[in-house]
C-alpha cells in the first residue's frame, strides 16, 4: 500500500497545491509542527522524523532504536529482549511487534520501507504525506 493510498481522497486536492508550492508547505509545516510534535512526543515518544511510521509499527516510534533502524531489529537483540547498545531498554522492534498483534493492519508490519529522508526531520508527517513527501521512493518519483 503506497502512502498516497492512505491519503483522504477530499485531501488529495489540498497535497497538489502543496506538493507544487514548496513555501505554502513550509509556512504550514511552521504552524503545524509544533502542535503534531507535542501530541506525537507525549503520547508516542516520536522523534519526529517527517516521515511517520507508528501506524504501521503498533504505534511505536522505530527512530527510538539507538541505531535509528526502520526494517526491523538489527541482529544485536539480547536475550532477554533488550537492545545492545542500551541494555536497560527493551528492543523498540519486539515491542512494536507486540503490539502490531493488538492494532487492525497487521500486515503493514511487515512492509519493507525506503531509507529515511534526512531533510524531513522535524517536520509535519501528516502534511509530507498529504504533499506526497513522506520519503517514499515512488511518491518522490525517484523509482
Amino acid at each position: 500500500m503506497e502512502i498516497h493510498e492512505q491519503v483522504p481522497e477530499m485531501v488529495k486536492p489540498l497535497g497538489r497545491v502543496l506538493h507544487r508550492h514548496a513555501k505554502l508547505n513550509l509556512q504550514l509545516n511552521r504552524a503545524l509542527a509544533p502542535f503534531e510534535n507535542s501530541a506525537k512526543v507525549l503520547m508516542f515518544s516520536c522523534n519526529m522524523c517527517g516521515q511517520c511510521l507508528l501506524h504501521e509499527n503498533g504505534y511505536t516510534c522505530p527512530m527510538n532504536c539507538p541505531k535509528q533502524l526502520r526494517n526491523g531489529p538489527c541482529g544485536g537483540v539480547r536475550m532477554n529482549g533488550h537492545c545492545e547498545v542500551k541494555p536497560e531498554m527493551e528492543c523498540v522492534w519486539l515491542k512494536a511487534e507486540r503490539r502490531s498483534r493488538i492494532f487492525p493492519g497487521r500486515y503493514l508490519f511487515l512492509r519493507i520501507h525506503p531509507p529515511l529522508d534526512w531533510r524531513k526531520k522535524g517536520s509535519s508527517a501528516i502534511l509530507n504525506a498529504v504533499a506526497g513527501w513522506p520519503g517514499d521512493v515512488k511518491a518522490n518519483g525517484k523509482e
